[in-house]
């Protein structure tokens, strides 16, 4: 049971919260329902992060796997993204001009939410087992957003020295805020497919199929080795995605793996040393030449850091040495996924009518509902809470020494002194107006 210091729910809540979740139809995106069911996956998503982190009873995976709902965190998983690409694709095209944003943007967050709570629990075997076929749609999205994290070509990061954000409307700031969530989402896909291929000696076997043969991803994770979208290397500094924020990385730690980057390497040690992926995966002279690649990237210090890559290094240097054996064949009913599919047949022809409905109803709230979203969210997302998730103590934005005083204004930097926070004003300054201006329309839209 987590202490009192670290609760978001009791037990017994989480218990109710979990039993309350259903399939949602994504007509349903946004509306009073939906949100309520939205409070309840952040609550037990936030609950989950506590007890893992805190390595307590993590009662959240438990009571999900007893009330088999990892198919329906999944099935919600695929809706919005769905809903997403399907849906607020057409508001985008419309002239829509809300009186706030605030709404449509829970609904794109609510596929993070989703995400992370999936990364959270499926580090262990049972809720993996008790996803039962919906994990080979799992893996298809996993893929899905993998792909989208090696294609895309823009700087992710939050541009500090974008001057045309100032200028930007709502939607335009809106579709900016979505491009962030999909990158946060995309390296969350990569600990979940991580886990899978702990667990994959456990499922189906259509599930080691789709994972090497369908897509082929031992040579897409040889991608994000060979590019990866989280390093940015400029004017001679180098900047990781590390804990969910860009941060510079001193020169004398630049070979020290990040926990994405790991993950990457676990996976890949999975899918290419475990004996059912080695019998099952089809090696061709491309997927070979790719994943030879990898002997580039296995210096002293990586397998240092993670001494288990020795074994994968010497099969590396057998494999280019000599053709490797014939996947072993057989005839095999495979399954194929069907909870994406499902959903798009049911709504076949009504994505257009789904958006104009929502945009004339949830996404365009009364003040009366948009008081009463406003006091969920200030319930939901308590900042003492939200507090306890952060690992390590705050560091100064400006000069990275672990600080102690905070930006009163928006309270989301932190300095080590007044002197750094003067100097960084001009890069926080516009981060700083937009969550100041939120905060002020929270209070107003609770007040009135």
């Amino acid at each position: 049971m987590a202490s009192d210091t670290t609760q978001v729910l009791l037990a017994v809540e989480a218990e109710a919260y979990i039993e309350a979740l259903e399939k949602m139809p994504i007509k349903d995106v946004g509306s009073p329902r939906w949100m309520k069911q939205h409070e309840y996956l952040e609550k037990l998503n936030m609950q989950a992060v506590l007890n893992a982190s805190a390595n307590e009873d993590e009662f959240i995976k438990e009571m999900l796997v007893t009330h088999e709902k990892i198919p329906v965190v999944i099935h919600e998983l695929l809706s919005v993204e769905l809903w997403r690409q399907k849906v607020f694709s057409i508001i985008q095209k419309m002239n829509f001009d809300p009186k706030t944003t605030f709404p449509l943007y829970m609904a794109l967050y609510h596929e993070a939410t989703l995400a992370n709570l999936l990364e959270t629990i499926l580090y262990h075997r049972e809720p993996c087992e008790s996803a039962e076929d919906c994990v080979l749609d799992l893996v298809d999205y996993c893929h899905r957003k993998i792909t989208h994290l090696i294609a895309r070509q823009e700087d992710d990061r939050e541009s500090k020295d974008d001057k045309d954000n100032k200028d930007k409307g709502s939607m335009e700031e809106l579709k900016r805020q979505d491009r962030k969530l999909q990158f946060d989402i995309g390296i969350k896909a990569v600990s979940i497919l991580r886990y899978i291929t702990d667990h994959v000696e456990g499922l189906p076997l259509s599930v080691t199929t789709r994972i090497l043969n369908t897509h082929d991803i031992p040579s897409m994770l040889v991608q994000l080795i060979e590019s990866p979208p989280w390093t940015v290397f400029k004017d001679g500094k180098l900047d990781k995605f590390i804990d969910n924020k860009w941060q510079s990385v001193p020169v004398e730690e630049r070979l020290k793996l990040t926990r994405i980057e790991g993950q990457v390497w676990i996976a890949l040690f999975n899918l290419l040393m475990g004996s059912t992926t080695q019998e099952k995966y089809e090696f061709n002279t491309y997927n070979k030449n790719q994943i030879i690649k990898l002997r580039a990237h296995l210096s002293e210090v990586i397998l240092d850091q993670i001494p288990s890559l020795c074994d994968l290094q010497r099969y590396l240097e057998h494999l280019a040495m000599m053709d490797p054996p014939a996947a072993k064949s057989g005839l095999v009913l495979e399954q194929v996924p069907e909870v994406r599919d499902l959903i798009i047949r049911e709504n076949d022809g009504k994505w257009g009518a789904i958006a104009k409905h929502q945009v004339k109803t949830v996404f365009n709230p009364s003040s009366e509902l948009m008081k009463q979203q406003a006091k969920m969210f200030a319930d939901t997302y308590n900042f003492d809470v939200l507090e306890s998730l952060i690992q390590e103590p705050p560091k100064c934005a400006m000069c990275g020494e672990l600080a102690a005083k905070r930006c009163s204004r928006c309270q989301n930097e932190w300095y080590c002194r007044r002197e750094c926070q003067v100097k960084h004003w001009t890069k926080h300054k516009q981060a700083c107006n937009l969550l100041a201006e939120a905060e002020k329309k929270l209070k107003e839209a609770t007040i009135s």
